[in-house]
């Protein structure tokens, strides 16, 4: 179980039912990122804080999935439980290899590779598919891997997949750049 799903359940595990079923309310109203949708209100009401952690970061990943509960306690009043998820999410993102984050710059947080060189690897990359490939089931659903594939170009391709990368955590990120190193190991070395 990843870092940030372990975070979501331990914070909604804390809430009382009462909490809870103001959670789930507020969750419909939330603002979302553009690309997302609602989770259907009818399964949403009778779950659990288990299958809510489920529902939650396989609609929105876990790092969006986090953020959205983080800022749903807030808007609850439950600050100190919101912060205490935002610390285990900076906690659980750790030092990444060497090579994959920039170095930060005063006060910004540090780029990955992916964000760092978005442009070029929309315009370089030729082997979309096999990156696809990587990526299935671990970083894309079916829906967007189906959604990516349906772009006629290269290009196009790349643009709909990296619409998705907002909601990427660190690992999906880093899970994006291996795809590259295994289909595209000369167009990374020149990047890097």
């Amino acid at each position: 179980m990843g870092c940030a799903r372990d975070a979501i359940l331990e914070a909604l595990e804390n809430l009382t039912a009462e909490e809870l079923k103001k959670f789930k309310l507020k969750l419909r109203s939330v603002p979302l990122r553009e690309g997302y949708g609602r989770i259907p209100r009818g399964p949403l009401d009778s779950m659990d804080a288990v299958d809510l952690t489920d529902k939650l970061v396989s609609y929105y990943l876990e790092g969006y999935g986090a953020e959205l509960t983080a800022a749903v306690l807030r808007d609850m009043g439950m600050l100190e439980m919101a912060e205490r998820l935002q610390e285990v999410m900076l906690k659980g993102r750790g030092a990444a290899p060497a090579g994959i984050m920039a170095p930060q710059i005063a006060g910004r947080p540090a780029q990955h590779f992916v964000e760092r060189h978005r442009t070029a690897l929309i315009a370089r990359v030729t082997d979309v598919d096999g990156v696809l490939d990587a990526l299935y089931g671990k970083v894309l659903s079916e829906e967007q891997y189906q959604a990516v594939r349906a772009e006629p170009t290269n290009p196009m391709k790349m643009r709909k997949l990296f619409s998705f990368a907002p909601a990427w955590d660190q690992t999906c990120k880093d899970w994006f750049l291996q795809a590259l190193r295994e289909t595209q190991p000369y167009l990374v070395a020149d990047l890097e």
